[in-house]
């Protein structure tokens, strides 16, 4: 058994969280210290997700102030 197998995922077919690897992995988001993060997940998914999303409009220079050179 892994340390994951015994962690919190949510599962996003069902909206439910599991501990262990109860579905399938392509169903499952995590994995989560706590049942209480787990049931997070959207939120938590979303945050990471607009985070990412302004990391990388910031890397490519989207949204600068271009300079006509």
């Amino acid at each position: 058994m892994t340390a994951d197998s015994e962690k919190y995922w949510y599962n996003l077919t069902t909206g439910k969280v599991e501990r262990g690897f109860e579905s399938p992995a392509i169903d499952r988001a995590g994995p989560f210290d706590t049942e209480e993060e787990a049931a997070r997940a959207p939120e938590i998914l979303r945050e990471r997700s607009r985070a990412w999303a302004e990391d990388d409009a910031r890397e490519s220079g989207w949204g600068s102030a271009g300079t006509d050179e």
